[in-house]
């Protein structure tokens, strides 16, 4: 395989790859109203000469090279957060500016940078004849992650496949292209959306002895979970930390991928009450708690710790602990109704997936993160990739919840921007990331030994915790 012709074939698509971002970041594409990029999406393959492309019930699309039986695909969500407040921008975040290095825009990093550079590595294999007999490509342009981590290949898996014939073995593994900074990512850790609901007693507010507060349980609840997320894991500690889970003590099995992954936390994100007036008592209040998990938890445990908290126990049958639940519609109309649970996945680093990114990188660029460097902090990339190893995790979530976290399909992430950009106003990518990311993605088929591949790769995932799920 020649290397450069690889990266030469990437830079002379950069000038396309940079139009075709800026045109998908024009399209306000929130989760469930991504319609309109879709379509540019999809232009863009057929123009570009997919062998086939098409759109599935839930709205995701999909674009095909190859016909062989097995599959690699290349993950990218597609739907963006909204913007807040529009102060915090400099420029219009949907007809924003680029220059030699950067493009700016909401989406740009998070994610339709990867996209594009799906779109063009998947282009480049066909150009120079990359894909392995055998082998056909799979570039998935999925939606609705942003309020559901995962769901868009649950439906993939459980409605897609199955109406195509295709079997969830047939897919050798994943490549997500979720911003990296530059590194090539093994896992991460899962999450889950927790609210607790809180009974009281209204009465008026000139005797609130009359009545049982429900934001003063609440209140004692917080307490609780703030320890829990703060606390140490010694034997003095009623309420031992989410630390425990990194001590071989508390978590046996799985310290070691804990450890890699990072600790899990907890924080509360929302409070909701009820009262008949703002002179009354508060009858009910509910809390919701983001929980992120490490190697060895589970939704069970998860949901056990916060009904074992002290608080909890205290009031007894007047708190419900439960798991939220999602069914919003996405732009088709399509309701895929689940769990609000992400489980966590880690994979090896010898994995043959995985080594085939890292073999292709140490090929095409060597073995140290790159990207730009520039004097302005702003558009400076290297800071936050010099000193850190090629093969890391990312610290927020990503489909891989479903690819391999449900389903234990081997998912393995390399993609453009900065997690740092995610969510952030004045959101921008680099356009070497671009280009690095296309030649990576177009050379990945040809340097994966599915011979090498065995059944330990993936470490953990929620098939291995006993949880029942689909």
């Amino acid at each position: 395989m020649d290397f450069e012709q690889i990266k030469a074939a990437a830079q002379g698509y950069r000038t396309d790859m940079c139009r075709f971002l800026r045109e998908m970041i024009s399209h306000p594409s929130e989760s469930c109203e991504e319609r309109e990029v879709i379509s540019c999406i999809r232009s863009e393959m057929e123009r570009l000469g997919f062998d086939q492309v098409e759109v599935d019930g839930l709205g995701n699309i999909i674009g095909w090279m190859g016909e062989g039986e097995k599959i690699i695909a290349i993950d990218s969500h597609i739907d963006t957060v909204g913007v807040g407040n529009r102060d915090n921008w400099t420029c219009d975040p949907y007809q924003g500016w680029e220059d030699d290095a950067v493009i700016y825009g909401r989406g740009s990093s998070d994610q339709e940078g990867g996209m594009a550079a799906a779109v063009y590595g998947a282009r480049i294999m066909k150009d120079l004849n990359l894909i392995p007999s055998g082998f056909r490509i799979m570039v998935v342009g999925s939606v609705q992650e942003e309020d559901c981590d995962g769901m868009c290949w649950q439906y993939l898996v459980n409605r897609f496949f199955p109406d195509r014939g295709i079997r969830t073995e047939q897919v050798e593994f994943v490549i997500s292209t979720e911003p990296t900074d530059g590194g090539i990512y093994r896992g991460h850790r899962g999450r889950m959306e927790i609210r607790v609901d809180v009974k009281g007693v209204s009465c008026h507010g000139s005797a609130p002895e009359r009545g049982d507060n429900a934001i003063y349980k609440i209140a004692d609840i917080l307490h609780d979970v703030r320890a829990l997320n703060e606390n140490g894991a010694g034997e003095a500690e009623e309420i031992k930390g989410l630390i425990k889970m990194l001590d071989p003590r508390y978590n046996p099995d799985h310290w070691e991928d804990a450890r890699f992954l990072g600790r899990g936390t907890c924080t509360v994100s929302q409070i909701f009450y009820t009262s008949p007036s703002r002179c009354a008592v508060a009858d009910s209040c509910a809390v919701s708690i983001d929980r992120r998990m490490t190697a060895g938890e589970t939704w069970d445990s998860c949901l056990q710790e916060i009904r074992d908290l002290p608080s909890v126990k205290k009031y007894g049958e007047d708190v419900k602990v439960s798991m939220y639940m999602y069914d919003r519609p996405s732009w088709t109309g399509e309701v895929y109704e689940t769990e609000c649970y992400f489980p966590t996945w880690i994979n090896r680093e010898s994995a043959a997936h995985v080594q085939a990114l890292i073999d292709a990188h140490k090929a095409l660029f060597g073995l140290e993160r790159m990207g730009h460097a520039d004097p302005d902090p702003g558009r400076d990339a290297m800071h936050l990739r010099m000193g850190r190893p090629l093969t890391d995790k990312w610290t927020f979530s990503t489909n891989g919840v479903a690819i391999q976290g449900r389903y234990g399909i081997p998912c393995v992430g390399f993609g453009p921007g900065a997690e740092s950009q995610a969510h952030a106003p004045n959101e921008i990518t680099w356009k070497d990331d671009l280009v690095r990311c296309a030649a990576l993605y177009a050379a990945v088929p040809a340097l994966y030994h599915a011979e090498n591949k065995t059944d330990d790769a993936t470490q953990f995932r929620a098939a291995l915790t006993g949880s029942d799920m689909k």
